[in-house]
């Protein structure tokens, strides 16, 4: 029995060392953790904690690995403000402009409200520029009557395909037969007609036709009594007022200061359209109210024209129909109140070339009116025969002192037989 409990009491022993052992052994492994814990080296830069200051200000400075993973691990740190500095920056930069542009906008419209004092092309030698606009009465007058007298055989029945080409040219009859009779005289005496000395003897007759001695200038030169006045007459949709703002360019172009009065009361926008002419060229607008007196406003421009000491004052008067006896007398009315002033110096007539014989007419009934002193052909690029010039100047006895070959601003043209001619022969 001794031995049994002696036996018990051994393996209580026993079990009570064995249980120690393994407890102590787990308290050393536990205590042994911590004290390996700095020597570990510094985990990679996205295994650190992401606080910043904690591994600069522990034991990082004086280990060297750590010094070499410190940069790595803290250039997103210090990139990362300067990064949303630049961001921040980038807005300020974009949203910068974008708070300036209405400033810019503005700055742009009111250049457009003001818009730039246009330099016009100079007058002479605009007609050379411009000879072929005049292709339609080239093939119908100059090379149609070179074609004619080529021929091998002059007959009568030639003569009268030569009249009946300058009859429908617009030449008219007296003119024509004029032209005719010469012509069979030179080409008597001339003999031969070879393609030269036929365009040469051609182009003689037609400016002998046009009038070379007539003084076709228009008078725009200031005096001492003051400005030089011109009247722009005319009927409706003969293109008036753009001729006005037209000549308005040649004045300018040479050299002279102008004044527009916009005495066309009767069309709302005539007056708008010439203001719009005069900017473009620097030259002040005397306009009225609509439907007002256009004698008050032709006055008012040459007073304006007076007191700025202009070269050139240029009234656009409203367009009327011959044979509207009020409209006419008006046109006289305004003439007479002008010149209060002093006298007028030039009355222009704006005729539509196309329009042919029917221009004829109506020239007639303004010359009875005003004196009328020359006269400015528009449209003589479209469907305009050339002859329209001759029977023209033929049945008023003034010349045709400019001539319109396009919707150009610079398309008027002083009228020179001439440089005319060689236009329609080619």
């Amino acid at each position: 029995m001794e031995y049994v409990i002696l036996a018990v009491v051994i393996a209580v022993v026993a079990i009570g060392a064995i249980t120690g052992l393994v407890v102590s052994g787990r308290r050393r492994k536990e205590l042994d953790r911590p004290s390996q814990t700095p020597t570990i080296t510094a985990p990679p830069a996205a295994d650190r904690p992401s606080a910043p200051t904690k591994p600069t200000e522990g034991a990082a400075e004086p280990t060297a690995p750590p010094a070499t993973a410190a940069p790595e691990a803290e250039a997103p740190e210090t990139e990362a403000p300067e990064t949303v500095e630049a961001g921040a920056a980038g807005v300020g930069a974009a949203e910068a402009p974008a708070a300036e542009q209405p400033v810019e906008e503005v700055r742009i419209e009111e250049a457009e409200a003001a818009p730039a004092i246009e330099v016009p092309e100079p007058t002479a030698g605009r007609l050379v520029r411009l000879r072929s606009r005049l292709s339609r009465s080239q093939s119908t007058l100059g090379k149609g009557l070179l074609t004619l007298l080529s021929r091998d055989r002059l007959d009568e029945d030639t003569w009268e395909e030569i009249e009946e080409t300058l009859l429908t040219a617009d030449v008219g009859v007296g003119a024509t037969q004029e032209l005719v009779d010469n012509l069979r005289t030179r080409v008597k005496v001339l003999g031969t007609r070879t393609p030269d000395e036929l365009r040469g003897l051609l182009r003689e007759e037609l400016i002998k036709l046009i009038g070379p001695e007539l003084d076709r200038t228009v008078h725009s030169v200031k005096t001492d009594g003051g400005p030089a006045v011109v009247l722009v007459v005319g009927v409706n949709g003969v293109g008036k007022t753009t001729t006005t703002g037209k000549l308005a360019r040649v004045l300018v172009a040479d050299g002279r200061k102008v004044v527009l009065g916009a005495a066309d009361t009767f069309r709302a926008a005539a007056a708008d359209q010439l203001q719009t002419w005069g900017e473009r060229v620097g030259a002040h607008t005397v306009r009225g109210p609509e439907g007002g007196d256009p004698a008050s406003v032709a006055f008012d421009a040459v007073k304006q024209g007076i007191t700025d000491g202009v070269d050139t004052v240029l009234v656009d008067t409203a367009g009327r129909l011959h044979t509207k006896t009020g409209l006419m007398d008006e046109l006289g009315k305004v003439k007479r109140v002008v010149e209060k002033h002093g006298p007028v110096d030039e009355v222009l007539l704006v005729l539509d070339a196309t329009t042919g014989q029917n221009g004829l007419v109506q020239a007639r009934v303004f010359a009875e009116v005003v004196d009328i002193t020359g006269i400015v052909l528009t449209k003589l690029d479209g469907t305009a025969k050339g002859g329209i010039v001759i029977s023209v100047q033929r049945e008023l006895g003034v010349p045709v002192k400019l001539i319109g070959l396009g919707e150009g601003a610079d398309d008027l043209a002083p009228f020179e037989p001439g440089a005319f001619v060689d236009a329609l022969l080619g």
